[in-house]
């Protein structure tokens, strides 16, 4: 089978497309032919290197697939061969064909596409974790999405609405902001042109947000907590802007907020029941015509080096997938 390889930490361009032996899933996983994959930020950070974990060298990139059953472990019995699913691993998702947990593989619903089913797991389940779990996200709340036109933001933002809160969405363009707009959010601010604390301020009447969503890190995550009301939640998705900012830990206690971790990979493994029951919500909201992926770009598999540069260099708005068969 075809699959990209990362055999040295290093840029896109050092992927390697090459023939590799088919896996062999064991008695809890399910082999899947591959038919998209969704990209995320986590695999830029993946093959230089700079991400939480290193798989062991040489490996393959990618998280979110979706494709057909091939075949399953003596101990899976919720799909079977010919099912068409989508699911999560931690990599290996650039290929023809992959083996992944059976409790992160589920079926796809009738009428949804590839690209899409590609697009969801990781976006949606992060960002309905962040904001139900994590951010205990109530009605009426202010949330403000930062990094809110990539593909978990432009989630927040769309989920954020439907669990009734008064979405802030926050870009660096105005095309970015439209987007936005068109997802649902009731007031865009550009950080790039904008002062970020003075701004979300001005639209909450001084009151601050009750929740920040936040992928990006780097310079915009300390005004965004002084940017927050009085018990407040602070959400850590990543650091796409490149950098962890260190904060001061006073404006935490001035404002009685918290700054709470956001690491859906581990909530989905640790807890796959959990993780189940809101991907059961995500589906019904999804079924009902309540949640719509947007899709970027889809790029074929030999091409997924420039998947990744597009998405480092920031041109992806909602999600990037790759066509692997």
């Amino acid at each position: 089978m075809k699959a990209i390889i990362c055999k040295q930490f290093g840029p896109p361009s050092s992927l390697m497309f090459e023939d590799v032996k088919s896996p062999k899933p064991n008695e809890k996983e399910v082999l899947v032919q591959v038919k998209a994959c969704g990209v995320n930020f986590p695999d830029t950070l993946i093959i230089q290197g700079l991400y939480q974990f290193k798989p062991e060298l040489p490996f393959t990139p990618g998280s979110d697939i979706a494709g057909v059953v091939k075949e399953v472990g003596s101990k899976i019995s919720h799909v079977k061969p010919g099912d068409e699913v989508f699911g999560f691993v931690t990599h290996g998702g650039y290929a023809e064909e992959v083996a992944i947990p059976g409790n992160s593989c589920f079926l796809i619903p009738k009428g949804m596409k590839f690209p899409v089913a590609a697009s969801f797991m990781m976006a949606y389940g992060t960002s309905y974790y962040a904001l139900k779990d994590r951010g205990q996200l109530k009605k009426d709340d202010t949330l403000v999405v930062l990094g809110a036109s990539g593909g978990v933001g432009l989630a927040a933002v769309e989920l954020g609405k439907l669990m009734g809160a008064r979405v802030i969405a926050v870009a660096s363009s105005t095309e970015k902001l439209e987007l936005c707009r068109a997802y649902g959010a009731d007031v865009v601010i550009n950080y790039d042109t904008e002062d970020l604390k003075s701004r979300i301020k001005e639209v909450t009447h001084g009151k601050g947000a009750n929740v920040v969503f936040d992928p990006v890190g780097g310079r915009y995550a300390e005004p965004a907590i002084r940017g927050l009301a009085w018990e407040g939640r602070y959400l850590v998705v990543g650091f796409a802007a490149g950098t962890i900012p260190k904060i001061p830990l006073n404006l935490t206690l001035l404002k009685g907020s918290a700054i709470v971790g956001v690491f859906w990979g581990s909530f989905a493994m640790k807890t796959p029941d959990k993780n189940m029951q809101n991907t059961l919500e995500l589906m019904k909201w999804y079924t009902t015509g309540k949640l719509k992926p947007h899709i970027h770009r889809v790029y074929p598999l030999a091409e997924a080096h420039n998947a990744l540069e597009d998405m480092m260099n920031r041109k992806v708005k909602g999600k990037a997938v790759i066509e692997c068969s």
